[in-house]
């Protein structure tokens, strides 16, 4: 369905690129709306209406299931080499994964960086490339060309492995078709939503402005400064200094849910039937299933087997991992049961970015504002009186 712009209707279209990849007329761009989403154009004098740009669109709730087991296999996972753990997002599973599709020759896909920070997809064919894709980036990844790349690798014969959201899995899973698929292996993360592009580029902006010198590093989660399980971002400038920035607003705005992509709202993949070969994610509860895996706080993975080839694929790096099995009804967390649910206030928010700009909204919707800091002390007084008063 789309709009008097030729745009699908935003809920229903999370960005995977797969019908622009698709259209041999060049007749879909991928154009970014207010928050720097991108969406699907369609130049009318180019298209055909052959209608495959709505055949291969996967997010809906018939994608791909033909390879998933009857229930995924879960298990914890943390890497042998502590190095690899400390400068990884969680247990460094991703990195035995990857080990040995490189190893064969092969490809990796991942997440990084391009153009100072903005968060892409990138092609791998080396474990220092490969590096750059640990940790987490909370923004939606530009994928530009990348199921065209992946494509080009797979009839070149080559083992392709391709790590993302599972929007993302799913749609590259549709667009590269069943011959291919054999030496394509998928992994995705339980994802919460994917915050806005253009609002990443704005915080980078804002603190390089503020301190007047260019940001080398960004860490969405700091693990060595605040452990595996809390929230929190920091920054390195080019003379050394490292910064925490107050309140981490990037965070805060990340757990509000307020600057997530629209169709994170309706996200279809938000259960134990994943659109992927293996699924990785933080071993949230952990303590459930081994009270000792993670007792010095520096990340654990949790991972499910979705298909017979991911099994595959994880008994090859078991090797490197310390592993131990889980169930699965211990492991369900709330994003392998349901979507996350926007902030009541996200179009407002947009609104007001579109209005205002950056400055504005970071100081009206997280800590950073005296306003919110004063309206947030008033409701803290109100709570301890009427708890006082009961």
């Amino acid at each position: 369905m789309q709009d008097q712009q030729n745009h699908p209707i935003k809920a229903n279209c999370c960005g995977c690129t797969a019908c622009a990849s698709i259209c041999t007329h060049q007749a879909i761009t991928m154009e970014p709306d207010t928050l720097g989403f991108l969406y699907p154009k369609v130049n009318l004098e180019k298209c055909t209406n052959c209608g495959i740009c709505e055949k291969v669109c996967a997010f809906n709730e018939n994608y791909d299931k033909s390879l998933n087991l009857e229930k995924p296999e879960a298990y914890g996972a943390r890497h042998k080499d502590i190095n690899e753990v400390e400068t990884s997002r969680s247990g460094a599973a991703f990195i035995a994964l990857s080990d040995w599709v490189l190893e064969q020759g092969g490809i990796v896909y991942g997440v990084g960086y391009k153009n100072h920070f903005q968060v892409a997809h990138k092609r791998a064919t080396n474990k220092r490339e490969r590096n750059e894709f640990k940790g987490s980036k909370y923004v939606q990844s530009d994928l530009n060309n990348t199921f065209l790349q992946v494509k080009n690798d797979l009839r070149d014969g080559k083992i392709v492995l391709f790590s993302g959201t599972p929007c993302q899995t799913a749609g590259l899973n549709k667009f590269i078709g069943k011959r291919l698929r054999e030496k394509l292996f998928l992994i995705d993360i339980v994802c919460h939503g994917v915050p806005s592009p253009y609002l990443w580029k704005d915080y980078i902006s804002y603190y390089e402005k503020k301190h007047n010198k260019k940001i080398i590093s960004v860490n969405f989660r700091d693990k060595n400064k605040f452990g595996w399980n809390d929230h929190k971002e920091s920054l390195i400038f080019e003379d050394g200094e490292k910064i925490f920035p107050k309140h981490h607003p990037w965070s805060t705005l990340f757990c509000n849910r307020i600057m997530y992509r629209e169709s994170c709202g309706n996200c279809f993949f938000c259960n134990t039937t994943r659109p992927s070969d293996i699924t990785i994610a933080d071993f949230w509860g952990w303590e459930k299933v081994n009270s000792k895996a993670n007792i010095d706080n520096k990340g654990l993975s949790l991972l499910l087997i979705n298909t017979v080839k991911g099994r595959n694929l994880f008994n090859i790096a078991k090797e490197e991992l310390n592993t131990f099995n889980a169930k699965l009804e211990d492991c369900l967390q709330p994003n392998l049961l349901y979507p996350s649910k926007l902030n009541n206030q996200r179009e407002q928010f947009e609104n007001s970015y579109q209005k205002y700009g950056y400055n504005y909204i970071i100081k009206q919707y997280t800590n950073l504002g005296t306003k919110r800091r004063i309206k947030l002390y008033w409701q803290l007084i109100k709570y301890r009186i009427r708890t006082f008063i009961k």
